[in-house]
């Protein structure tokens, strides 16, 4: 039982620590990614400024420039906090389902619907610890914006931005816009954690290739493509509910729900608008995917536990 213990510890511990560093070395892209997906907003409600609409190089160029090189990295203090709980419950708990609770075939071989609903699984407990987290990264991430249009910024750091929060909405306005949060935490999670673990499987069984680095990047270049395609439209539907204007209550003024924030971003910007973002968070989980799971996987050897 205390083996257990410690190796479930060891594994929270290095996989938290791997995610900061794959955290840090994208966050560029994340904040380009959510300036992107509010850009076509602020037109569909009837601000009488113009949009000037850009693309991942350019918005990213035009945030350096603007409002300087390290404005880039704006709202990665909570990204890090989330991951240290996030990451490190995602991943505890999705192994413990395979191991333990769902269980491999005879053959050691995991199925893939089993994958996937540990995915789905793991993502959304996981989110649902961290949301509060993700709600003052986004709102640190557009308060750059505001600056650059005249508009007062709204927090002045991590403890602030949540002290603010629950000033004006109570402990649940913390966990606002957490359905949405969760749905994409389930999609993405599903999208990479079961593809990563079954594409890993499936070199091993099926090729000469053995458990090591060229694998993991074979793997987590699947696993990032995929996350990324299904968690794009409602990371759309997240990063607007979650920076929308709120009333005492905590109730936004916008949106009244992520359904109905997916049908107002339809009528007002078609479909492909939730597809907003994709190269960016694509271009993000590439390498966030490559080297997170590189190094946790060179972590838990060091460490001496099984790989993933």
């Amino acid at each position: 039982m205390n083996e257990k213990l410690k190796i479930i510890g060891i594994n929270y511990a290095t996989s938290a620590a791997a995610a900061t560093v794959a955290e840090t070395v994208t966050f560029p892209l994340d904040l380009t990614k959510t300036r992107l997906q509010i850009q076509g907003e602020v037109a569909s409600y009837g601000n009488s400024t113009a949009v000037v609409k850009r693309g991942m190089i350019r918005t990213a160029a035009n945030i350096a420039h603007q409002e300087g090189l390290t404005k880039l990295w704006q709202g990665l203090p909570p990204a890090v906090y989330r991951h240290l709980i996030y990451t490190g419950v995602r991943m505890g708990v999705y192994e413990q389902l395979r191991d333990n609770v769902l269980g491999r075939n005879v053959d050691g071989s995991f199925p893939v619907w089993k994958a996937v609903v540990g995915g789905l699984t793991a993502g959304s407990i996981g989110q649902f610890v961290t949301s509060p987290m993700d709600l003052v990264k986004v709102q640190m991430q557009m308060d750059g914006k505001r600056v650059m249009e005249g508009k007062p910024p709204r927090v002045n750091g991590v403890f602030h931005a949540m002290q603010t929060i629950v000033y004006r909405g109570g402990i649940r306005a913390l966990w606002a816009g957490w359905v949405p949060n969760v749905q994409r935490a389930a999609l993405v999670n599903m999208g990479d954690l079961a593809t990563y673990d079954t594409v890993k499987q499936t070199i091993l069984r099926n090729t000469n290739l053995t458990d090591n680095w060229f694998c993991h990047m074979l793997s987590s270049g699947c696993s990032g493509l995929v996350a990324a395609t299904l968690g794009t439209p409602a990371d759309v539907i997240k990063t607007r509910i979650m920076n929308q204007a709120r009333d005492k209550h905590g109730n936004g003024l916008y949106y009244k729900s992520s359904v109905d924030c997916l049908m107002k971003t339809i009528k007002n910007e078609g479909f492909f608008s939730l597809y907003k973002g994709f190269v960016p968070i694509w271009s993000r989980m590439a390498p966030w995917s490559l080297t997170f799971w590189l190094s946790w996987e060179e972590i838990r050897k060091l460490t001496g536990t099984a790989t993933f």
